[in-house]
C-alpha cells in the first residue's frame, strides 16, 4: 500500500470520519414523513453537517489551504481543497444510494489528489497525480482503468437527453456526477458527457479519470489534439471517456 501518501490517506479518513454521518441520515430519509419540505429540511441539514465537519478537518490539519465549498469563490495563487459535500442531493432526498462526498487538492491552479466516497455503499475512489487510480478495498485496492471500447454505438454514456441517445447503446441521467465520472475510471460507464456544474462536481472526478488512463475535454473546445483542463473546470462543460471514445463522442456533439 506504498502508493497511498500520507497527504491521500489524511483526505480519506478525514471524508470517512464526516460521510459517517450522511449514512445515518441515510437510513433515516424513508422514516421522514413523505412531505417535500421535510425531506428538504432534512437533506439541508446534513449537507450543512457535513460542509461543516470537512471545513473543521480539513483546516485543522491543513491550516494553510483554503477550504472552498460548493460554488464558493476560490483563493488565487493559493492551494485549496475543492469540496462537494452531498453531490446527488436529490437522490439522497429520495433514498437513492447513488451520492456521494468528493473532495479536490487543487495546488497552482492543478488537482492534484482527489477522493470520491459513496458513504451508502461505502465505496471510496482515490487518485493522485501521476501515481494512477484506484477503488478501496478491505485487504487490497483495486487499481483501476477506463474502458476499451472504441465505438458510440457500443458505449454506455452517463448523460441527460443528447444527440448521443440515437448514436450510443444506452443514455444514463444518473443524478451525481462525480461518481459517474468514478464509474468512467472504473471503466463501467464508458463516457461521461454534462453541462453547467460547478468545479466542485468535477474536479476529482477528472483526476480520476485521468489517473485511470482516460481522456477529458471541454464540450465545446474546437481543437481535440490536446485536453483544456483548466476550460473544464472554468465552463463546468465535460466529456469523460477513454482516448479513443472521446473525440468520437465530441464529434457527435459539435457537428
Amino acid at each position: 500500500m506504498s502508493y497511498i501518501s500520507t497527504n491521500l490517506n489524511f483526505l480519506m479518513t478525514a471524508v470517512k470520519k464526516v460521510a459517517n454521518s450522511l449514512s445515518r441520515d441515510f437510513s433515516e430519509i424513508e422514516q421522514l414523513q413523505s412531505s417535500l419540505r421535510g425531506h428538504q429540511e432534512f437533506a439541508k441539514a446534513a449537507y450543512e453537517r457535513v460542509s461543516k465537519g470537512l471545513r473543521a478537518e480539513l483546516q485543522k490539519s491543513r491550516p494553510n489551504y483554503a477550504v472552498v465549498i460548493g460554488a464558493e469563490d476560490v483563493p488565487v495563487k493559493a492551494p485549496y481543497f475543492l469540496v462537494s459535500p452531498l453531490d446527488g442531493l436529490l437522490n439522497f432526498m429520495h433514498g437513492i444510494p447513488y451520492f456521494a462526498v468528493s473532495l479536490a487538492v487543487v495546488e497552482n491552479d492543478v488537482v492534484t489528489a482527489a477522493v470520491i466516497y459513496n458513504p451508502a455503499t461505502s465505496d471510496m475512489y482515490f487518485a493522485e497525480k501521476g501515481k494512477g487510480t484506484f477503488k478501496e478495498g478491505y485487504r487490497n485496492h483495486e487499481r483501476l482503468r477506463v474502458s476499451s471500447r472504441k465505438e458510440v454505438v457500443d458505449a454506455l454514456i452517463g448523460a441527460k437527453d443528447t444527440a448521443l441517445q440515437y448514436s450510443a447503446a444506452g443514455i444514463r441521467a444518473n443524478g451525481c456526477l462525480s461518481l459517474d465520472l468514478a464509474y468512467v475510471a472504473s471503466g463501467k460507464l464508458d463516457a461521461v458527457v454534462s453541462t453547467e456544474n460547478t468545479p466542485d462536481m468535477i474536479a476529482a472526478g477528472m483526476l480520476l479519470v485521468k489517473e485511470a488512463g482516460g481522456s477529458v475535454y471541454e464540450l465545446n473546445q474546437k481543437d481535440i489534439r490536446s485536453e483544456d483542463l483548466a476550460s473544464v473546470l472554468a465552463s463546468g462543460n465535460i466529456i469523460a471517456a477513454n482516448a479513443i471514445l472521446g473525440p468520437k463522442v465530441h464529434k457527435l456533439l459539435n457537428k
